[in-house]
């Protein structure tokens, strides 16, 4: 690089633009580097609510000081059935006890079963009802590194159901509110993501109202959609889910993705089960009943295969939509200030509706049943001009930062 290629560029770069730090969604969704993407930070607004929460990544138990949590457990508790614990937390496995061949417990890691035995709970969601559609989604996240991933989500308008985990929340905050901001379904993915069927009941409780919690302090809004870990869930867990208002959403396809490295899985394994899904869908076998492939936002393997294989999905289906939007689902949150649109709505472009929840942490739910967690109102600072303002500044300054860094290259290519 020559001196006047070098004076150009430190003149572009000299433009003054959001800074790179970890004080907003806005200026966090503009790191890259994921070394610093990855950088550990504290976020006031929701550091001052760890106390109330398990220790992350640890398999959640019920805090004594919690007194919401305790009175909603104390409500619920009588009507979960009694099944017992099934596996290990870290490892579930077929008991050798359970009778697999009439599954009595609805066990999906058993037998793949998505229409409890257990009378009045809803069955599990595995496929969507729109003809040659796809549900579109990502567990695992928040990961931190996923600004690039999400960049490309947003650049071809594309929406998402993402599958959270309350630890990663906690940990990742900023990242927690970009979906929001940026349009996509949130739903919740346990707080430890360990297996459901091995834990006491009550703490089982814990792993899903401490991850709704988190989601709730974090970015204002409480899910009311759950996926389960490894999809290891029955009825005695879909009970506890379906207590807290949280509907079950498995999958039809597993794209093994976060399997690599794992019992000889590798790349070109991913590759084949992105290929077989999309052959399937080719051929015709989704024209009548969409589908449903798991993927994830676990690292940058994952996100990059959800990059590589995103034209040959879309060229595939008729439509790739948020799970949430497949099923008509406008109210996907317990706030009612927040609406997904409809399929048709969607599919015609109308791919976000307005809402006016502050992506702003907002504190623990303090209401004591499954339904009044929304009464925790977002913080004063939040309003809906706030939340409008801060998604359009965030667009503009990742505009202007695509231009500066394309005009970057463009002197390089030059030779200036």
């Amino acid at each position: 690089m020559n001196l006047r290629t070098f004076k150009l560029l430190a003149a572009f770069l000299a433009i003054p633009v959001l800074a790179q730090d970890h004080s907003s969604e806005q200026s966090e969704a503009q790191i890259t580097d994921p070394n610093a993407e990855c950088t550990p930070y504290s976020y006031p607004p929701s550091a001052q609510y760890r106390s109330s929460f398990p220790t992350v990544w640890q398999p959640a138990t019920l805090l004594a000081s919690d007194a919401p949590g305790q009175a909603l457990w104390s409500k619920i508790a009588g009507s979960i059935p009694n099944i017992p614990p099934k596996g290990q937390l870290n490892g579930s496995t077929i008991n050798e006890t359970y009778d697999i061949v009439n599954d009595p417990d609805c066990w999906w890691t058993a037998k793949h079963c998505v229409t409890p035995k257990l009378a009045g709970l809803p069955p599990d969601v595995f496929n969507i009802p729109e003809p040659k559609s796809m549900g579109y989604g990502f567990d695992d996240g928040p990961n931190c590194t996923h600004n690039v991933f999400y960049n490309y989500l947003a650049s071809q308008n594309q929406k998402a159901t993402m599958f959270y985990i309350g630890s990663n929340v906690l940990d990742w905050p900023l990242e927690a509110q970009r979906a929001l901001a940026d349009g996509h379904e949130i739903c919740v993915h346990t707080w430890s993501h360990r297996y459901m069927t091995a834990f006491a009941s009550q703490d089982a409780f814990a792993e899903l109202w401490y991850s709704m919690q988190a989601i709730k302090v974090v970015t204002g809004v409480t899910p009311t959609c759950w996926r389960p870990p490894y999809g290891d869930v029955d009825d005695r867990i879909r009970a506890i889910a379906n207590a807290l208002g949280l509907q079950t959403i498995l999958w039809q396809y597993d794209s093994n993705d976060w399997r690599v490295g794992l019992n000889n899985v590798t790349a070109a394994d991913v590759d084949n089960a992105y290929r077989l899904f999309i052959n399937n869908s080719t051929t015709g076998l989704f024209n009548n009943v969409g589908s449903i492939l798991l993927t994830h936002e676990l690292n940058n393997f994952t996100m990059q295969e959800a990059i590589n294989f995103y034209p040959q999905l879309k060229s595939s289906f008729s439509y790739l939509v948020p799970v949430g939007v497949a099923l008509n689902k406008t109210q996907p949150y317990k706030e009612t200030n927040y609406s997904l649109p409809t399929f048709q709505q969607y599919i015609s472009g109308q791919v976000t509706v307005a809402g006016n929840i502050s992506n702003s942490a907002t504190g623990p739910s303090t209401g004591s049943s499954s339904s009044s967690s929304s009464s925790s109102t977002p913080s004063s600072s939040s309003s809906p001009s706030n939340k409008n303002s801060s998604v359009s500044t965030a667009k503009a300054f990742s505009t202007c930062w695509t231009f500066l860094s394309a005009a970057a290259m463009l002197l390089f290519g030059l030779g200036l």
